[in-house]
């Protein structure tokens, strides 16, 4: 009945054990993650407006309901970001003002150097254990997100959850190589990064196990607790792209038609997912 969501969980995080473990191996380029954030955004985006806030809609039977719902989670990722700082955007755009720091822009690595540093962060002294607690906590609710997608479709095509295992899966590992970065600039042993990475990849699946243990134990309320769960999600997802990851690209003088595209190109892959056969939400509406 699960065997779908276990194969997405598992997916999931071996894509965050190799997004937290590529810093030992690989330096990005400035440009080349600026891409990968934009396209992701798109993804985030379109999933949100057009697969999981459509299903709440239909669950709940109320639009002012599932909109509640929704703003309660843009709110609370909004405050999340705010308190463990998930991502800087000043950075970008300061290596665009500033040739002389233009090196920054190279790596990821001499990204999160300059957040660590950066004036305009208050003289605030970014933690890997407070980015990791962070990250962590919007990962739980990417879990709750995988499995109430996964939940409510289960029934009406072979692809339940797709849409938002695609966004998921695509995003954890930009998540894990934040952490394992900022630990590496630390100082922190190769061994210390891989235990922390391993532990991080169980987040999301511990967010799905535990939303579908509470489901199952509140029959009577499942069809409220998934059209909440599915708009609370949609926030979370609105807020991510709209208010984190956009952003990171939004003040880039540099390649903006091509970050664009990028953005475009995100949508229209969760677009297309959802004009996939059987997956439609017309069939969903009461």
């Amino acid at each position: 009945m699960y065997l779908l969501l276990v194969g997405y969980c598992v997916i999931i995080a071996v894509a965050s054990v190799f997004g937290g473990s590529l810093p030992q191996f690989v330096r990005f380029t400035h440009r080349r993650v600026q891409f990968v954030i934009s396209f992701v955004s798109g993804v985030m985006l379109g999933v949100a407006l057009l697969h999981l806030l459509p299903h709440a809609i239909s669950e709940l039977g109320r639009v002012s309901t599932a909109m509640i719902a929704c703003l309660a989670g843009l709110l609370i990722m909004f405050f999340l970001i705010r308190l463990f700082n998930f991502h800087s955007h000043d950075v970008g755009s300061e290596c665009e003002q500033h040739h002389e720091h233009s090196q920054v822009c190279q790596g990821l690595h001499e990204h999160l150097a300059e957040i660590e540093h950066h004036p305009g962060l208050g003289g605030k002294q970014i933690s890997w254990f407070g980015l990791c607690v962070g990250l962590g906590l919007h990962t739980l609710l990417d879990g709750l997100a995988l499995a109430a997608a996964y939940q409510v479709e289960m029934s009406h095509g072979q692809l339940a959850g797709l849409g938002t295992f695609l966004a998921i899966a695509l995003h954890k590992p930009l998540d894990a190589f934040a952490i394992t970065s900022l630990m590496k600039a630390r100082g922190w042993s190769t061994r210390q990064q891989t235990v922390v990475n391993l532990v991080f990849a169980t987040v999301c699946p511990l967010g799905a196990l535990l939303f579908v243990v509470t489901l199952n134990q509140s029959l009577e309320y499942q069809t409220i607790l998934l059209g909440l769960a599915l708009a609370f999600s949609a926030g979370v997802f609105l807020c991510i792209s709209l208010g984190d990851l956009l952003p990171e690209v939004h003040f880039h003088s540099h390649d903006r038609i091509w970050l664009s595209i990028m953005l475009l190109l995100g949508v229209a892959v969760a677009f297309g997912i959802e004009h996939l056969p059987g997956h439609s939400h017309d069939a969903l509406v009461r």
